[in-house]
């Protein structure tokens, strides 16, 4: 249980720092880049699964990846682009914060009710599938976005 706690009071300050990491990357214009690079980096977190201690079930992926991908419309609804000053940036989104915090919420309130009959490695693996498969579609939604945004700008 204090395993649990610990990795919480972590996810709630990653969280936070997300935030400002996003409120700040707002003021800058966005570039392809910058937006492949975060999942590229995580998939790093992968290299988990080569330790039994965080071996997942099929049933367990397949889980993790549904609720992620669901999960990631919350994201893709709340990212946009602007247009200003013939560069793109990311639109200030009040409700991302509120997204943000809601789904750390839900993922601490699972965590602990799963914790009792899952166990912590596993757990932990089906954590970091659920934020990859919310990252990837989120990232490949914004990409797509700016695309069309750097053409439009292109043209114009």
């Amino acid at each position: 249980m204090a395993s649990v706690i610990i990795s919480s009071i972590i996810a709630v300050f990653m969280g936070t720092f997300f935030m400002f990491v996003r409120m700040k990357s707002a003021k800058k214009p966005v570039s392809a880049k910058k937006i492949i690079l975060p999942p590229v980096m995580m998939s790093t977190g992968a290299l988990m699964f080569l330790f039994p201690v965080f071996a997942v079930t099929k049933t367990e992926i397949l889980e993790s990846c549904i609720i992620g991908m669901l999960f990631s419309i919350l994201l893709i609804k709340t990212s946009s682009f602007e247009i200003k000053e013939n560069d793109i940036y990311l639109k200030r989104s009040k409700a991302f914060v509120f997204i943000l915090f809601g789904l750390l919420a839900v993922r601490i309130v699972a965590k602990i009710i799963l914790s009792s009959s899952i166990d912590v490695g596993a757990l932990s693996g089906m954590f970091w599938i659920l934020a990859f498969s919310m990252i990837v579609p989120w990232r490949i939604a914004m990409l797509l976005n700016y695309k069309k945004l750097a053409a439009q700008l292109k043209t114009s």
